[in-house]
């Protein structure tokens, strides 16, 4: 749902000689998890998370092959790693679209504390007391406010007691990521949906794939 911002990466990505548009960046962003979710690559920890992200996202934006590790060791020093607050496309509009089906709906983030704020200040989304933009949902989960993070299957579970619904099959989950959102959906006995728009996903065998948010309406009516 939220992406790095475009005006705080460009500056940096235009020095190194790209000028990645919209489009560009978001390709950028899909390639980069891809690459973490790659079985055989080294999994990240909360040190190395942002920085490898990095590494692959400015080499699908064109920069030499031989500046990309400098460049990323750059901007993950000067840009801080959960500064992402640029909407994706068709958010909005998927959002209302799930719930304007009447099914109970929840944000679960791996974050540093701040998403429920930032997607409520965006007008994305809100939970709890009313707001005068956005679309209702029933609870937002932050990893860092709850202390577990996903694949944990235990962050789905404060999800489902706000919401009062049982784990089971027909509880869809929805993320870009193969190593948390999918497997973390998997073991907490959920049903997995990969928002996957360019087919990077390296293993896609086993479970949904979704190209946008309004797609996930469909399958969840």
């Amino acid at each position: 749902m939220l992406f790095p911002q475009p005006d705080v990466l460009l500056p940096q990505l235009r020095a190194a000689g790209v000028e990645p548009d919209l489009d560009v960046l978001e390709r950028a962003h899909y390639r980069a998890m891809s690459l973490m979710d790659v079985p055989d690559a080294p999994e990240p920890t909360a040190e190395t998370w942002w920085q490898g992200y990095l590494v692959d996202f400015i080499a699908e934006c064109g920069v030499d092959r031989a500046s990309v590790g400098l460049l990323a060791a750059q901007m993950a020093r000067s840009i801080p790693d959960f500064g992402w607050t640029h909407v994706g496309p068709q958010v909005w509009d998927g959002l209302r679209a799930i719930t304007g089906l009447g099914v109970k709906t929840g944000i679960v983030s791996n974050s540093d504390g701040s998403v429920e704020g930032e997607l409520r200040r965006l007008g994305v989304c809100w939970a709890g007391d009313g707001s005068d933009a956005g679309t209702e949902v029933g609870v937002v989960i932050d990893s860092a406010v709850v202390g577990v993070a996903k694949p944990d299957p235990r962050i789905f579970a404060f999800a489902l007691d706000a919401l009062g619904v049982r784990p089971g099959k027909d509880v869809l989950h929805v993320g870009d990521s193969l190593r948390y959102d999918v497997m973390g959906a998997i073991a907490a006995g959920l049903r997995p949906v990969h928002l996957d728009p360019y087919g990077f996903c390296p293993e896609p065998d086993g479970h949904e794939h979704v190209s946008s948010l309004l797609d996930v309406a469909a399958l969840a009516g």
